[in-house]
């Protein structure tokens, strides 16, 4: 077997004037990672059967990589002797007549073994191309880390429109009504007493509803007497209308 081809002819000798470095060419060792490798690189470049391997020729070939290789000075692992060595007892053992049995006709093959670690390697081998193409990640996918920057935003609450407090204080009204089944006659209600009442049950930095400052049991004189003593609180600046958000409930707190 040719160590290279130079114009398109096969050198079968080196020079005698080339010089080549000590670890040159440890690269040919990486191309084989065993014995087994080696033999089945030589079956597919004949595209020979694995079934029917040609003993005498495979094993000429084998053992001019070998000596190849001892001319390049490459140390050689001892699994590579050791198959030489097998490739030899099986090129023998052909050459001999086979015994016969009542079970096997034609007796066992020498190669059977070697023919079936040979296909053996050949499913692991491939299975790991096959697992090898599959997408890695760091090889052919990257994961991507996105730190999302913390924005702290401060939602200013919403002004309160008058048509908002109209619509709570009619909905304050209908309850009343409801517990208005006939007239009864009461004491006039103090506009400055029910202010203080406004004021003892809105205190501190608690929020009180709006519609729990109403006693619907009064009706409609009492409904509207705490109204205007809550409109009078907001023009002293004694109390604060609140409302979290659109259409959310509105909140009563005593001004700091």
């Amino acid at each position: 077997m040719p160590f290279a081809v130079v114009a398109g002819e096969p050198q079968y000798t080196l020079p005698k004037d080339l010089y080549i470095p000590p670890d040159a060419l440890e690269v040919f060792l990486d191309a084989f990672e065993g014995p087994l490798d080696l033999l089945l690189y030589l079956i597919r470049r004949q595209n020979l059967d694995i079934l029917d391997i040609p003993i005498s020729d495979i094993t000429r070939q084998y053992i001019e990589y070998i000596e190849m290789m001892r001319d390049l000075r490459f140390e050689l692992a001892a699994e590579y002797l050791v198959m030489a060595a097998m490739l030899a007892e099986i090129k023998s053992r052909m050459l001999l007549p086979r015994v016969q049995t009542e079970e096997d006709e034609e007796g066992e093959d020498p190669r059977a073994e070697l023919i079936r670690r040979l296909q053996e390697y050949e499913r692991y081998k491939q299975a790991a191309e096959d697992i090898d193409e599959l997408p890695r990640v760091g090889r052919d996918v990257f994961t991507v880390n996105v730190e999302v920057p913390h924005k702290h935003v401060e939602q200013a609450p919403p002004d309160i429109d008058l048509r908002e407090v109209l619509l709570a204080l009619k909905e304050v009204l209908h309850r009343a009504d409801m517990f208005s089944s006939h007239h009864i006659t009461r004491e006039p209600l103090s506009l400055r007493e029910r202010m203080s009442l406004v004021l003892e049950r809105v205190h501190g930095e608690t929020f009180t509803e709006f519609t729990d400052l109403f006693d619907v049991g009064e009706g409609r004189q009492g409904v509207v007497v705490t109204f205007m003593a809550i409109l009078e609180l907001i023009k002293q600046q004694l109390i604060e209308l609140v409302q979290a958000d659109s259409f959310a409930p509105i909140h009563v707190k005593a001004r700091t």
